[in-house]
């Protein structure tokens, strides 16, 4: 797609980078543009001013909580006051909204799965149709070998295949009953990787390689922090400072 080749253009730089400062700064990157919008496509003094309402309407909701009708009515003042705040704030959020999702689509591309390095093995397994039974083979091309036999036995509807190559772009090929279907894998030393999954319509489902999936922070306990999860947590914490230095409300 044309945007992803622009976006891989602009972006080239950060992929030299570890994946979690890469995904830092385009996190900045992306709050600093968006908060940057917000201030100078909304009124300001009127957002302060709905901000500083809810504040006091919030105060007033607390100190009337003997008087639960009070506490409504002051509730429904404060709804009132909000849904206009958000209305306000609606602006921004359209004009951002598609290119936000078109630079997730790229990160998605570029940080979800490590890259398979040469010489690294790896696993392709094929899907079949739940009635496919027997065997399945897989070609490869020159370059690329398999660590194990060609042909493997399906079972629950899968056979699994490892293999390991040299740096280069390979085409693989699942052959069942007559049936052929192709699928690319990216072996590199950098960080890009081809899309796992190959979806087809015969008996064999798909194919898909079996990338291991990119941490970029590490948990302790639990390695669950992809790009994500990364770019969630430190937008939140930039936006949140970018908006007191830069008092926009």
């Amino acid at each position: 797609m044309a945007y992803y080749d622009f976006l891989n253009i602009v972006f080239a730089p950060l992929l030299k980078l570890l994946p979690s400062i890469s995904i830092l700064i385009i996190s900045f990157v992306i709050s600093l543009i968006i908060i940057l919008i917000t201030k100078y496509t909304t009124n300001q003094a009127l957002m302060k001013q709905m901000k500083d309402e809810l504040k006091e309407y919030q105060k007033q909701i607390k100190e009337s909580k003997k008087d639960p009708s009070k506490a409504m009515e002051i509730q429904k003042k404060a709804m009132e006051v909000n849904l206009k705040y958000m209305s306000h704030s609606l602006k921004p959020t359209l004009i951002t909204f598609i290119p936000i999702i078109l630079i997730f689509g790229w990160m998605n591309s570029n940080f979800a799965y490590e890259s398979i390095k040469p010489q690294q093995e790896f696993s392709v397994t094929a899907f079949f149709d739940k009635t496919a039974s027997g065997e399945a083979e897989l070609t490869v091309s020159e370059g690329i070998s398999l660590v194990g036999d060609k042909i493997q036995k399906i079972q629950d509807g899968k056979a699994t295949w490892r293999l390991k190559g040299n740096e280069g772009e390979y085409l693989l090929e699942v052959v069942y009953s007559g049936e052929k279907q192709q699928h690319s894998v990216l072996i590199t030393n950098t960080n890009k990787y081809m899309p796992p999954v190959k979806k087809s319509k015969g008996t064999i489902k798909n194919i898909q390689v079996n990338y291991k999936k990119l941490t970029v922070i590490p948990i302790e306990y639990k390695d669950w922090l992809g790009w994500l999860g990364t770019y969630i947590i430190s937008s939140i914490i930039f936006t949140m400072a970018l908006r007191k230095i830069m008092k926009v409300y």
